[in-house]
This record gives structure tokens, C-alpha cells and sequence, in this order.
């Protein structure tokens, strides 16, 4: 059994491997060997096109993505062929990314960046998450880690996920609770049901003065809509993602002192394989003894 993975590095992660097992390291640039006889293929961030490596693995068994989301993939991956994500890997780098912002953007330390290379000192009162509330939109295991961070910090939690359960509610609540709310944070993934979520209608709900950070999908946001109230002083925003991707160098967004903008660096963080590639190799074990393997995507994630 074949099994193609992106990084060198990451065999050092992958645990004990079956007997007649082969692993091969394909970085996105020249075929290591014939694709043809890929059972597993671990994919690249960067290389040839997906789509078209995808058509040259007639026998491909499963994709094991390194990363959470898997939007781009589900309508591309052929049928039979099972699609994996990373779930967990990432969780604690970019639930640490989502307090360090919303601490950054409330306290202010993005002006006082700017105001340091000017040598300015100029002092001034600032926000603060304690006593404040948080509406945290996806209580996955990011959301939840998110959350245990805020509640630490002396916030009151509000969750929301697509399915009901005790202290957790569903997107029928969210306009009872975004009133609520002073950090929004969204972290959500990005499905048609959550394209666009956050409009002009989602905006208007929130307090004045609030806080959006999203560390999900940038089209989970209405970039035109949020640029626009972040522009007027009444909210402020901190964005580890944006539609479009990059943001572009003329955008608005990255002049307006309300926005705190970073270039999707949320899960990037030194030993991002370590926490990768073991699923990888305990993906590989599961194939070779014929098991189901884990984080399949479900209803388009």
C-alpha cells in the first residue's frame, strides 16, 4: 500500500507502520513515483492543483488533510474516496490566536504598536474582558477551548453549534444573544449554511462597541458589511481571515484603527507536525487492518 505525505519531517511522527506499507514524500512538485498507486494521500498547502492529482489516483482511498477545514475539498473529491481533516491539531494554536486578538484589539495594544514606531507615547484608558461576555459561534473543540480561555479571564460564555445540548444553543438563538454579547467570536466552519453568516443584519444586532474576531473562514463574513461598521467607530473587529484571501494592500479594512488584522497565522505556530502527523499515522494503521477511519467529513465538513 502507497501512501503519499507532504513533509519529510513528518515521518518522525507517524508512529509504527504496517508491514507492506510505503511511504513516499510528495511536496506538490514532481511524482515521486506513479500516482496511480496512492491508497492515502496527505496533500500539500502549496504544488499542483488538487483537482487534477486527484483525476491521476484512480485507486486513491482517502485524502488526510492537514488542516480543519476542508470547504475546498468536498466538491472536488471523487466518490468513494473518504476525506479526512485534521481536527484537533490546530485547536489549542488557534484558540490562544483568538484570545491574544481579542485581548490586543480590547485593550488596544494594535494602536499602541502603531504609535511605537512613531515613538509616541501617549497613554490612554482602554477596555477590558473582564466581567464582559462572550458569544462564542461554533462550541466545537475550538469554541470550547476558547471558551474555558475567556471564562478564566472572568467572562460569562454564551455558545451556539448546529445542534442543541445543555448550555449550548443553535443559530435560532443568536438574536437573542448577540445584544449580549461584547466578543463575537466565530469559529464556526464554512458550509452554505454559514456563508454569509455574519451580514449586515448579524452586525446590526451587536452592541455598540463590540468586538468580532473570526478565525474561521473569511467568507463566513460580510467584508463589505463589517468594513463599514468598523469604519463608523461602532464595532471593531479582529481578522485572522477575509474575503478576499489575501486581503488586498488597498483595502480599507487594513487603515481603520478599529481592525486588527493578521494573515491567517491562527494554527501556525513551530511543531505544527507534531501535532499533524501522528492522526496521519494512526490513519495509515486503520487503513491497512481495513478500519473506518476518523474524521471523515460528514454533511460537507
Amino acid at each position: 500500500m502507497k501512501i503519499w505525505i507532504a513533509h519529510e519531517a513528518g515521518r518522525a511522527f507517524l508512529g509504527p507502520i504496517p508491514d507492506g506499507v510505503e511511504i513516499e514524500v510528495f511536496d506538490g512538485g514532481d511524482y515521486p513515483s506513479d500516482p496511480g498507486g496512492v491508497a492515502l494521500w496527505v496533500p500539500s498547502f502549496s504544488g499542483r492543483e488538487p483537482s487534477q492529482v486527484l483525476k491521476d489516483m484512480p485507486n486513491l482511498k482517502a485524502v488526510q488533510l492537514p488542516s480543519a477545514g476542508m470547504e475546498a475539498w468536498v466538491p472536488i473529491i471523487p466518490e468513494g474516496v473518504v476525506l479526512c481533516d485534521n481536527r484537533g491539531a490546530h485547536t489549542e494554536a488557534t484558540a490562544e490566536w483568538v484570545m491574544g486578538a481579542a485581548i490586543a484589539s480590547v485593550r488596544g495594544f494594535d494602536v499602541y504598536a502603531r504609535r511605537q514606531a512613531e515613538r509616541d507615547w501617549a497613554p490612554e484608558r482602554s477596555g477590558t474582558l473582564f466581567g464582559k461576555t462572550a458569544l462564542v459561534l461554533g462550541a466545537g473543540s475550538i469554541g470550547e477551548s476558547v471558551a474555558r480561555r475567556f471564562e478564566a479571564s472572568g467572562m460569562s460564555i454564551l455558545k451556539i453549534a448546529r445542534t442543541a445540548r445543555p448550555g449550548v444553543g443553535t443559530l435560532a438563538d443568536l438574536p437573542e444573544f448577540l445584544p449580549e454579547a461584547d466578543v463575537v467570536v466565530v469559529v464556526v466552519p464554512l458550509t452554505p449554511e454559514t456563508e454569509n453568516l455574519v451580514d449586515a443584519a448579524f452586525l446590526a444586532r451587536m452592541r455598540d462597541g463590540a468586538l468580532l474576531v473570526n478565525a474561521a473562514r473569511g467568507k463566513v463574513v460580510d467584508t463589505a458589511a463589517l468594513t463599514a461598521e468598523v469604519a463608523s467607530g461602532r464595532l471593531r473587529c479582529a481578522l485572522d481571515v477575509t474575503e478576499p484571501e489575501p486581503l488586498p494592500a488597498d483595502h480599507e479594512l487594513w487603515g481603520l484603527e478599529g481592525a486588527l488584522v493578521t494573515p491567517h497565522v491562527g494554527g501556525a505556530v513551530v511543531g505544527v507536525l507534531e501535532r499533524c502527523y501522528p492522526l496521519v499515522g494512526d490513519q495509515i494503521r486503520r487503513l491497512a487492518a481495513g478500519e473506518p477511519l476518523v474524521n471523515a467529513a460528514e454533511n460537507g465538513y
